[in-house]
């Protein structure tokens, strides 16, 4: 029986001065405290840790926060487009800054299922594409330890279904922090055990987040 731990890390703080739902667009990067959150992600995995693969959502913010932990585990980044953000049809609206805009008609049709969900991609397929990508980390890392880079919805998705809870969810509820690693160990394919910790944790004090959760990060409300 072989023991390998498969780590899902959320990204760092992300510039999004203008508080949209940035979903899949490109050219959102990290701010310089995000940066400083992959520091410390890289930090915590260079001592007591047997990292032999790293993979990345291809979006920059991930591959950004990914890049500490691949130095210092002497690895590359391997892009897995399986760890991409879910899709969203509100992608591009700034629904921080004025939650009000979610309450417009024009969105009513958007509401129909909000257990698939009806405005983005359906949870069942984002479990799909995670278990994927987190059985080639097994593949790769056996007997040792993997690092996938990914985003809060697909990471706390697939907490929820291992944990075999309803996926559909309250957002506000969701325990997965800017930097923060959900840990899935197993025996062989089994699972074994599932924790969550947060390296970054004295950061994500001071950060702004866009999306809901348990976090500490204040929200972002992008200008006024």
């Amino acid at each position: 029986m072989e023991l390998t731990t498969v780590h899902l890390v959320r990204h760092g703080e992300v510039d999004n001065p203008t508080g949209i739902l940035y979903g899949r667009r490109p050219g959102f990067h990290l701010t310089e405290l995000g940066l400083a959150m992959g520091e410390e992600v890289g930090k915590a995995f260079s001592e007591g840790h047997d990292v032999r693969y790293v993979a990345s959502s291809p979006l920059e913010r991930a591959q950004e926060t990914a890049a500490p932990t691949a130095r210092v585990a002497g690895v590359d980044t391997v892009i897995d487009d399986r760890l991409i953000e879910a899709g969203n049809k509100f992608e591009g609206v700034a629904v921080n800054k004025n939650r009000l805009v979610l309450a417009h008609p024009r969105y009513y049709s958007w509401y129909a299922n909000p257990f698939e969900p009806s405005w983005g991609e359906p949870y069942t397929n984002v479990v799909r594409r995670m278990s994927g990508a987190i059985g080639k980390a097994l593949t790769e890392a056996r007997g040792g330890e993997a690092v996938l880079f990914s985003h809060q919805l697909p990471i706390w998705t697939m907490r929820r279904f291992v944990e075999r809870k309803w996926l559909a969810h309250d957002p506000r509820k969701r325990q997965c922090a800017l930097a923060s690693v959900t840990s899935l160990t197993f025996a062989d394919s089994q699972l074994l055990a599932l924790d969550y910790w947060e390296p970054a944790a004295d950061l994500v004090a001071i950060a702004a987040d866009m999306v809901p959760g348990t976090s500490a990060a204040a929200e972002a409300k992008g200008d006024e």
